[in-house]
């Protein structure tokens, strides 16, 4: 619940939504108490139940809305980044440092913290801008397409994006792969960098001069291509409990418009009977939990990794990206 309080409670902000009621002013408690019961996993597994991603998303909706937190609760997350707690096996979790540094940055900026901790927390997110920039792939992209925006916001909300030529780099690959945030969730971290903002922008927001102007619109449903097109699904385990390390290898013919969710749902129909998978609905959209009885499980730190071969990982969810005729896709299970 962690993490969707905390998307919940930056959305009221946004929204001008006033937090003076009782009910409004119920879900800071039930976050503040979310963190807590969040960390005490830590005393098993070492890290939080849910994620330091959605620890970190939790302090800046708290932050946003000049709520203090523990000074413990604080340590807990720069401790984490002094230690190099959130690094993926397949390289850097850009989204989850971002996410930390802009709740440092909100904590400095809305002065928060005592000058001792605040200084501790400048070091940190100056190193993780520092990081982010090497890390910068060739494409443009801080990570993947999704965790770009995020390391974008870092950049606004310390003003230093101006004289950093990585920003303006990644900018020009968002804007070229902006069809890619679909969902709700994508967008509302998209739309702030277009605009030059960061989320730390609502904690300034002066909500008697907004303007209600939002309107609902309808979108346009996506054109469907003529003809069918061929995708070589490979699934790859290289954990211990896996008998072998390929458990799947076959082509699979869909529509030449079909996503990878509308491949995999074709795989089970198609070819040898015992293709199975699993999807779990996030803001984000639908998210592969399971190929073949095999499910990602966050005690174990494992989930399902989304390649195109040879070994490129995908910018988009399986129910965006839409694999090219010929290509092959390769979902290995991974740890984290």
């Amino acid at each position: 619940e962690t993490g969707r309080l905390a998307l919940y409670l930056l959305g009221l902000r946004a929204s001008c939504s006033p937090l003076e009621h009782k009910p409004l002013r119920s879900l800071v408690t039930w976050l503040k108490y979310y963190l807590e019961e969040d960390w005490a996993g830590s005393r098993r597994h070492g890290h939080p139940i849910t994620s330091y991603y959605q620890y970190g998303l939790g302090v800046l909706a708290l932050c946003v809305h000049r709520k203090r937190v523990r000074e413990e609760v604080i340590r807990r997350l720069l401790t984490a980044e002094q230690h190099a707690k959130f690094g993926y096996s397949a390289g850097s979790a850009i989204d989850t440092a971002a996410v930390v540094a802009m709740a440092f940055t909100c904590l400095e900026q809305e002065r928060l913290v005592g000058s001792t901790l605040a200084a501790e927390l400048r070091a940190a997110v100056h190193g993780t801008r520092k990081r982010m920039v090497e890390a910068q792939g060739e494409d443009g992209f801080f990570g993947n397409i999704y965790s770009t925006p995020w390391a974008m916001q870092v950049f606004i909300a310390t003003n230093s994006c101006e004289a950093q030529g990585p920003y303006g780099r990644a900018m020009a690959a968002l804007l070229q792969h902006v069809g890619a945030f679909s969902t709700a969730a994508t967008l509302a971290q998209a739309l702030p960098v277009l605009h030059g903002r960061s989320y730390l922008h609502i904690a300034s927001m002066r909500c008697e001069e907004e303007l209600d102007t939002l309107t609902p619109i309808s979108p346009e449903p996506l054109s469907e291509l003529p003809g069918n097109k061929t995708v070589r699904l490979v699934v790859e385990c290289p954990l211990p409990p896996c008998p072998e390390r390929w458990l799947y290898d076959h082509s699979v013919l869909v529509p030449a418009s079909a996503t990878l969710l509308d491949v995999l749902r074709a795989a089970t129909e198609q070819g040898p009977p015992n293709f199975t998978f699993d999807t779990r609905d996030t803001p984000q959209g639908p998210y592969l939990s399971g190929v073949l009885g095999l499910e990602a499980q966050q005690q174990k730190r494992t989930y399902w990794q989304l390649l195109t071969a040879p070994s490129d990982s995908l910018q988009m969810g399986i129910g965006d990206y839409r694999p090219c005729d010929g290509e092959t896709l390769i979902l290995r299970l991974s740890e984290w």
